[in-house]
């Protein structure tokens, strides 16, 4: 994530034109780290098991969640007499 947010401010920078080393930048070096974090996101970031590991935290958390809600949930239940 940080290699795209990296790619945008080089982007911005070199559409602002704001230091004059950025605006003299050739696009490939701007154009980079786009084509890096594809190929990160695309390749290597599923070739490692984070993006399932994330959705399996995510799913953990959430069942969690809901374990903890309905526990006090049935504390404050009381059966009718």
């Amino acid at each position: 994530m940080w290699l795209l947010m990296f790619a945008v401010l080089l982007l911005v920078l070199k559409l602002a034109g704001f230091p004059p080393q950025v605006e003299e930048l050739s696009w490939w070096w701007v154009a980079a780290p786009f084509a890096l974090a594809f190929v990160w996101f695309e390749f290597i970031e599923r070739n490692l098991g984070l993006d399932k590991k994330k959705a399996f935290d995510e799913l953990q958390k959430a069942k969690q969640e809901r374990v903890k809600k309905n526990m006090e949930r049935d504390k404050s239940y009381r059966p009718p007499r």
